[in-house]
């Protein structure tokens, strides 16, 4: 285990310093110091470290959702509520029709199997774009117009409505049935999610309000603190599977953001800045286990027919968020980073692409191979562009946010 975890951060640091000296994400270097260790290459990491890969790039994601929870601001998501309400679900809908209408004339295979290709290549990837909507937040660039909150708010919701659908398009490829009533859990999951984080988050403020009165707890107690009630929103959802719908990923958004409202601002700054420290770990972690996961070996079975699927699919994403940014008052530079932001693909996909093949579905190692390169192509190329177009096409707020930022639909 120790081994393990000192290759992913050597590894991933060198790696990581080398795609920044070309002009790249640190991202990409990590991503690709995880191929490189991960078990289809070197095989430089222990089994056991391997089968707590899931578990450890779920808490490296969890700190990055406090971080984004403690930069965002009600009033900026009330005003972003329906434009953020249609990115929550219009652009994978698209992409997942596309991959319905188009796959089985590029692969020759059912509508059954390409509407769960489209299931697990349609979520939008956390992992590469809350990171960086949360650096735009604190470098104000877009904020006038809750450009970064808009895609965090969306994008949060995405991957709840993209599980939704892979789980009912998974057991009518088992020869199920179709279960209407798994859609409810959609709405269900994100309302008690925000609910259950903001009672907790509540009730942390409580005793962080308390403690100050009392000069009992330092930050570093504080931040443990937080992170606990974080791992128990997982931990709570872990428990009510199969039972009731609860969103644990929107819970730990919904705590932090409780307790940066709730909270002294000199508080939810240092609360914020001792996350931005666990994040430079954390990211380590994230990303080099995300490429660990990446079978090279698939790429070559996908084929061309795959990046032309893969591109189709794209153009159809775009076109739902700019249809979901309609009525709005985004100028067109400010539209095309919202799609660019939309477009990166890793995170959910290294967790269920191989499911598939995992329950013998005839055409599971088809689907895998597609969700490799739909990582290998859309993480690097959505990381890249946000990252040198943002100076470009987001305007950079140095005053303050006074200005309403999203028309209302008329």
């Amino acid at each position: 285990m120790l081994t393990s975890l000192t290759l992913v951060f050597i590894g991933g640091l060198i790696l990581g310093q080398i795609a920044q000296r070309l002009g790249l994400p640190r991202m990409i270097g990590m991503l690709l110091a995880g191929m490189l260790l991960g078990p289809h290459l070197l095989n430089g990491f222990a089994a056991r470290f391997l089968d707590n890969a899931a578990a450890l790039r779920q808490m490296a994601l969890v700190i990055i959702l406090i971080k984004a929870g403690l930069a965002l601001d009600l009033k900026d998501l009330r005003q972003v509520g329906r434009p953020a309400f249609f990115l929550s679900f219009l652009p994978a809908s698209l992409e997942l029709l596309g991959y319905f209408l188009v796959a089985p004339l590029i692969f020759g295979i059912s509508k059954i199997d390409a509407a769960l290709m489209g299931a697990v290549l349609a979520a939008v990837s956390p992992a590469v774009v809350v990171p960086r909507m949360v650096h735009l937040i604190e470098e104000k660039y877009g904020t006038k117009k809750s450009i970064p909150q808009l895609i965090l708010a969306g994008a949060s919701c995405d991957d709840i409505v993209v599980i939704v659908l892979f789980t009912t398009f998974l057991s009518m490829a088992q020869g199920g049935a179709i279960d209407l009533s798994a859609f409810l859990n959609i709405p269900l999951s994100i309302v008690l999610g925000l609910l259950v984080g903001g009672l907790v988050g509540f009730l942390v403020w409580q005793i962080f309000n308390w403690s100050d009165r009392h000069d009992l707890l330092n930050l570093i107690q504080k931040v443990l603190g937080l992170l606990s009630a974080s791992f128990l929103m997982l931990a709570l959802e872990h428990y009510l599977d199969g039972r009731v719908a609860f969103s644990g990923l929107l819970a730990i958004m919904a705590l932090s953001m409780t307790v940066k409202i709730k909270g002294h601002p000199k508080t939810s700054q240092n609360l914020s800045a001792s996350f931005g420290h666990l994040w430079v770990a954390a990211e380590l972690l994230l990303f080099v286990l995300v490429g660990s996961a990446v079978d090279i070996g698939y790429l070559t079975q996908a084929g061309l027919g795959a990046v032309l699927m893969i591109a189709i699919a794209l153009i159809c994403r775009s076109f739902g968020v700019w249809l979901s940014l309609l009525g709005t008052d985004l100028n067109r530079q400010e539209r095309l980073f919202t799609v660019i932001a939309y477009l990166p693909k890793a995170t959910v996909q290294a967790a269920i692409g191989a499911i598939p093949l995992s329950v013998g579905l005839p055409n599971g190692q088809l689907i895998l191979a597609v969700a490799v390169l739909g990582i290998v192509i859309t993480a690097p190329l959505g990381a890249i562009l946000m990252d040198k177009t943002y100076p470009l096409f987001l305007q950079h707020d140095r005053g303050s946010n006074n200005e309403t930022l999203i028309k209302r639909s008329r």
